[in-house]
């Protein structure tokens, strides 16, 4: 599977609610991190959005398939396009791959939409 593949996998996953599938791509050492700040360096300087180990990306998919996560309810419905896939370093194991992802969001009747600068380590 090459990078670009990898990417729209996952946003296809997160697109029709396969939220399990979408959880199996990470590793057990994986993080996933969003900052709150466009220059942050680290996640320890200032607060970030999202800043989770494994453990809490599948406390996170519990959470929004439990039945009484009313703040959840209904899940949103998403369309993740992703762009600009470029890889800035390879290895033999991993590489380092840069692209641009516009989300859009529909839910409680309301359309909100959210572009990124993404910046992923895949593993082989």
């Amino acid at each position: 599977m090459t990078v670009e593949e990898f990417l729209y996998r996952e946003a296809r996953l997160l697109d029709t609610g396969e939220l399990e599938a979408w959880l199996e791509l990470f590793t057990e050492d994986a993080t996933y991190w969003v900052p709150l700040e466009r220059s942050q360096k680290d996640p320890f300087e200032t607060s970030s959005l999202i800043y989770d180990d494994r453990a809490l990306l599948e406390l996170r998919v519990k959470q929004a398939r439990h039945p009484r996560a009313h703040a959840r309810q209904p899940l949103a419905r998403t369309v993740h396009q992703v762009g600009n896939v470029v890889v800035t370093n390879e290895s033999k194991d991993e590489a380092l791959v840069h692209s641009t992802l516009t989300l859009v969001e529909w839910r409680n009747e309301k359309q909100r939409v959210w572009g990124a600068h993404v910046e992923q380590r895949q593993r082989r």
